[in-house]
Order: structure tokens, then sequence, then C-alpha cells
């Protein structure tokens, strides 16, 4: 059976959410505020509506000029920018770098009819290239085929909602998310045949995951003393965002590190 899922992008959420929907709504549920630019290659993916930009998901900077993002999150039409070097939605703290999106790839397998399929990923070609600086910095991607082992320590950022139903938090929130390996994950006590083995599950104690507004975003996972992003922010449960034994579900970054390399290179 496959069991209903929900897909993180905030505009999944609400539609057109106006601005006062958006200031209303918060992220990352059972999380805490991250250290002022803690995580670097963070960035917030925005659309336009009615002369505003408003967040709908995460993403992660990879390349000065590529970002890597679920497929769900711009698989509609819409004018998207990126906005690097962010921590609080609703201030300017000097360190934000903003870039057009000149070329959207999602991944030609990705069927927005069929989510549970997998290919939740996507690239974003900027405009421009960004400023590496202390708070601008480039993603470190894990190995092709890299499997981490179960409750492996990993972190998910956002700007998702704190609670189901919730609001978006103004400031990047973070979230402890240890790993549930692909064998527990597919079991039929948690999300069973719905995860396929190109998927990482995190999470699932009940209290702590990812939300809406947290699509497209990092699972950060230390690897050899370095933070590497390890997963592309996808998918929860219909019951809710943080429901006992349905880990967040995120796109396995190794599994598609061959596409990432043809793609930038291709474009």
């Amino acid at each position: 059976m496959v069991l209903q899922l929900v897909l993180l992008a905030a505009l999944a959420l609400c539609g057109h959410c106006s601005k006062q929907d958006l200031d209303g709504m918060q992220r990352v549920v059972g999380g805490t505020e991250a250290r002022s630019h803690a995580w670097p290659s963070q960035i917030s993916l925005q659309y336009s509506s009615s002369g505003g930009w408003y967040h709908t998901c995460g993403g992660t900077l990879i390349q000065r000029n590529w970002v890597m993002t679920a497929a769900h999150c711009v698989d509609r039409k819409l004018n998207f920018r990126v906005v690097a070097g962010e921590h609080n939605l609703n201030a300017n703290d000097g360190s934000e770098q903003i870039f057009g999106v000149s070329k959207i790839i999602i991944h030609p397998n990705w069927n927005s009819n069929n989510p549970a399929a997998g290919y939740d990923i996507a690239l974003l070609r900027l405009s421009g290239n960004a400023n590496l600086n202390s708070y601008v910095k480039l993603a470190a991607l894990p190995r092709e085929g890299t499997i981490l082992p179960n409750n492996y320590a990993c972190y998910i950022s956002g700007w998702g909602l704190t609670r189901t139903n919730g609001q978006l938090s103004s400031t990047l929130l973070q979230a402890y998310l240890p790993v549930v390996d692909y064998q527990i994950c597919s079991s039929p006590s948690y999300w069973g045949s719905t995860v396929k083995n190109t998927m990482i599950c995190a999470g699932g104690d009940g209290v702590r995951s990812g939300c809406q507004g947290d699509s497209g975003g990092p699972l950060h996972c230390a690897v050899n003393g370095q933070y590497q992003v390890h997963g592309v922010t996808s998918f929860v449960s219909s019951q809710g965002c943080n429901v006992r034994n349905k880990p967040t579900v995120f796109t396995r970054v190794s599994a598609y590190i061959s596409w990432i390399s043809k793609v930038i290179a291709q474009n």
C-alpha cells in the first residue's frame, strides 16, 4: 500500500500565500535557530507574486552558479530567484546575495503525478556567480553511492513550518535527524514500498522533522570531519510532519552524483 505523502514546498501548503500568511508560518519541526550562517551553502528559493518575493523552498549552493533543490519545488511556471547568505528572511543583514534563475533542469524521470517514484531533484543555473565568503560557501557532496548507516548523525536546516499546519520561521532553523536506514524505513511499520533505495530517511521520533517550506533544502551529515549534503528534502506523511515512524524522506544525493556532474558539464 502506498501511504499518502506530502511534498514539502511552502506553495503546496497554501497556493499563492499572502505575505501575512507567510509571516505567520514557521519551519523545521522541533528545531532550534541555527547559529547565524552556520550552514553557508543553504539558500532560500523564492517566487514572485503581487510585487513581492516569497520563500517556497530551500536549496544548496553546489557551484558558484548552480543550486541543487527538489524537482517539485520548480515544476510549475513561476518566476524564481535565489537568495544566498540568508538567515532572517524578514531582515537585511547585508550578507545576502540575490540571483535570478537562468535555467531550471529537472531530473528527466521526475513525475509530479507519482512523487513516490523518486527523482525529486533539480538543478538551477544562476544568472551570476556567487561571491564566496564566510556567509556563502559551496556545499561538499558525498562520493557516488555512499550509504550512511542507521542512526548516523545528520541535521536538517530550513525555514519550513515549525509544526504541522503552523507557520514559517523568519530565521533559519536546524534539527538533529539521525538516519533511518533503508531496511528499516522500507519496512511495513515505517514507509513500506513508498520509500525507494534512491532516497534517504532521517528522524521519525515524532518530535523533530522537516515540514512545508523545507523542501529542496539540505540534510547535512559530517563525514571525515566535513559536513556533506547527503539529502534533498522531499516529503513527509500526510498525517503530519512529525509523525512517529514516518521519518522525513530525502532524495539521496549520492545516487545522483553522475547526473549532477553531467548536467553542469553540458550547461
